[in-house]
């Protein structure tokens, strides 16, 4: 009875790295798409990410698994490319503990049962958890990194007005002048609103909202007043760019000092540690 326990373990082991294998082999080959999905990522309402290729069907898992919107905007992935990579981390928790206790097996070694079933639970969530994790940290870098480059946006549009260019033309002309996939983000909206005849301001703003990063709409609220009001707003770009700069030094700063009380911690056990050797040798003489 032992051993077909364990056949049956190796042999879902077996199904579950196989699916896996599937799965990763199935993205990577090239496909020809689909004339339907095509058509529809063409004529998708504005302000909607197309969903990537051949992930369509994970749209019921993304919806159960309430992935975060916002983040996963941020960092440009999609709810379907999130649950495929809590899935497939799970699929990898769940196959490891499987397939080490296959091998202790073969080696001589019986487990009970019960060992790598609640091993392989276990390890799959953990593996699901590590994942989320994973694209929550990458998006609060990514959020830290967006903030930095808002700040040299807004005194880049600053010295454009003050160049007596035009409101439209200044968001334009500093987004152009620095690198990066965050000026990348804004070139994109700045683009988008121009196909579509939209103020870039409030393109912008919409770009704010969907990644939440309310500083960027700080940018378009701001040049609204300039393009509806004719308002000399230049001076408000610099002021902002200051207060968003000390925001960001106060936060790191409070960043840092909470890494610091959290070392604190392992300082007091090792004082801790060299008392007890040096009470150790008077305590033992009595």
């Amino acid at each position: 009875m032992t051993l077909n326990w364990h056949l049956a373990i190796a042999v879902l082991s077996g199904a579950g790295i196989g699916w896996g294998v599937f799965l990763l082999v199935r993205e990577a080959l090239p496909a020809s798409p689909a004339l339907g999905p095509a058509l529809r990522r063409l004529h998708q309402p504005p302000g909607t990410a197309a969903r990537s290729r051949g992930l369509d069907w994970l749209g019921g898992l993304a919806r159960w698994l309430s992935p975060p919107h916002r983040q996963l905007a941020l960092i440009d992935r999609t709810p379907e490319q999130y649950a495929l990579s809590v899935l497939l981390s799970a699929l990898v928790g769940l196959a490891t503990p499987t397939v080490l206790g296959a091998l202790l097996f073969l080696g001589g070694m019986r487990l009970p049962v019960v060992v790598p079933v609640l091993g392989s639970i276990g390890m799959a969530l953990l593996c699901a958890l590590l994942a989320h994790r994973a694209v929550l940290a990458k998006a609060d870098a990514a959020r830290d990194e967006f903030r930095q480059a808002v700040c040299t946006y807004l005194d880049l549009v600053a010295l454009q007005l003050s160049a007596a260019h035009g409101p439209v033309q200044s968001l334009e002309r500093a987004a152009t002048v620095c690198d990066g996939w965050v000026f990348d983000r804004i070139r994109e909206s700045l683009r988008i609103a121009q196909l579509q005849m939209h103020s870039p301001w409030d393109e912008l703003q919409e770009l704010a909202d969907r990644i939440g990063i309310a500083e960027l709409g700080d940018v378009g609220a701001i040049m609204r007043n300039s393009g509806s009001e004719g308002a000399q707003v230049h001076e408000t770009l610099r002021s902002r760019a200051d207060s968003l700069r000390d925001q960001i030094r106060t936060d790191n700063l409070t960043r840092a000092e909470g890494i610091t009380s959290r070392l604190d911690i392992p300082g007091s056990l090792l004082v801790f540690v060299l008392l007890g050797f040096i009470i150790y040798p008077f305590v033992a003489r009595l």
